[in-house]
């Protein structure tokens, strides 16, 4: 059994907002940067939060720290400050996407050339409103670059592609997904039908070639990032599916949904390989206040080397698990959890709630076996299908395919 998360900080929104703002004050995005220099935090009333990081080290104590900082401002450091982007609206989602700018630089409006910041680098920041509104932030200036119009309802998700091409794509509940390619002007490509309830979640794989999309329905749908066109449909939940999230090589799938249970799939061929069960912790963690009737899921994520899984309930709980442990291996309690996320080189778990705060908490630091490498970089570029067809022994085929733990 991994040691239980230690919290090492707490943020809180820095004013207090009048009664009547009460019900817009939740915390329903957090998100690292991809490089791991910022933390951008919705902290309720249309106000996003952009934070250097790390914290300072009077804010983010080290691993088995147990004290609790509450912290109403977090001052830059170095050469980053901490801005405030006011977003006009209630902020439903938020995600990082960054780019060189050499290969989309003519592509660009001329008059944005002296916002996009430090030659070669291009980090933004895209957050979706109650309107239907995309708001689309430099990091760097602080300052909008897009405005993206098409939505007729809150915009729930968003998920940038990982090879820097600034392909965006938006979840709502109009029911439709929205795929935007920001070098083109913020264009829109295409927009996906098929969800006949809110879209509630949509992820790009890392290699780019699938989008998978989660509704108030109990199957999920994945498409295709070249066509754009439906793949097939994931059927296996016996409620709505709010979560989703793929693993670093793209080679795993999960759904978490509100029948208290997260999946694991194999997007290629359709196949269930594990599920995660929220209804009660085992006798390992004396937790006596757990309530096992409201253990809807909530958020689910990887972790950045591939092995664990992040997850909030209803219950109060934060989980993590191993890829093939069916019980958590760590638990914590987090009143009112809505988000979570890893920091991207591992150690921090950042989780997000109802009442706008942030908390960061310690996550398992594992050193992967070289088997685990080998099928993490062998699976960034085969699918399993290719995997199946290598003449290798089938064990093997089975550690490659995450059949098995070999």
């Amino acid at each position: 059994m991994e040691d239980n998360p230690v919290l090492l900080a707490e943020l809180r929104p820095n004013r207090e907002q009048p009664y009547e703002w009460k019900a817009s004050c939740e915390t329903w995005g957090v998100a690292f940067s991809p490089d791991g220099t910022w933390f951008a935090w919705s902290q309720g009333h249309g106000i996003i939060k952009l934070i250097p990081w790390p914290l300072e080290e009077d804010l983010l104590r080290p691993q088995g720290y147990s004290q609790c900082f509450k912290v109403k401002e977090v001052k830059g450091h170095g050469s980053l400050k901490e801005k405030t982007l006011d977003c006009g609206r209630i902020v439903w989602s938020l995600a990082f996407g960054s780019s060189s700018t050499k290969t989309g630089w003519k592509l660009w409006p001329r008059s944005w050339h002296q916002d996009v910041g430090p030659p070669g680098t291009l980090l933004l920041l895209a957050t979706g409103l109650s309107d239907g509104y995309v708001k689309v932030w430099n990091v760097h200036t602080g300052r909008v670059l897009f405005n993206l119009t098409g939505h007729k309802d809150v915009v729930r998700d968003l998920s940038f592609s990982t090879n820097g091409s600034l392909i965006l794509v938006s979840a709502s509940r109009d029911k439709t997904l929205r795929v935007w390619d920001l070098k083109k002007d913020g264009k829109m490509l295409q927009v996906l039908s098929g969800h006949i309830q809110w879209v509630y979640c949509c992820s790009i794989s890392p290699d780019c070639s699938m989008l998978c999309s989660a509704a108030g329905e109990d199957s999920v749908l994945l498409w295709s990032m070249r066509s754009y066109t439906l793949i097939r449909k994931l059927e296996g939940h016996r409620n709505s599916v709010i979560s989703c999230d793929f693993s670093p090589d793209s080679a795993l799938l999960v759904t978490a949904s509100f029948d208290t249970t997260m999946i694991m799939w194999d997007p290629y061929t359709g196949e269930k390989l594990r599920e995660f069960l929220h209804v009660s912790l085992p006798p390992a963690f004396d937790y006596s206040n757990a309530e096992p009737q409201l253990s809807s899921l909530r958020s689910v994520c990887f972790s950045p080397e591939g092995l664990y899984l992040a997850s909030l309930a209803d219950d109060r709980f934060l989980r993590v698990w191993l890829l093939d442990v069916e019980d958590p291996v760590s638990v914590a309690p987090v009143t009112n959890g809505l988000c979570c996320t890893f920091f991207p080189h591992g150690g921090i778990l950042a989780t997000g709630n109802r009442d706008g705060y942030v908390q960061f908490w310690t996550a398992p630091r594992v050193l992967s076996s070289l088997r685990h490498l080998c099928r993490k970089a062998l699976r960034c570029f085969l699918t399993t299908y290719q995997v199946l067809a290598l003449p290798i022994p089938g064990k093997m085929k089975d550690f490659l395919t995450y059949r098995t733990n070999l």
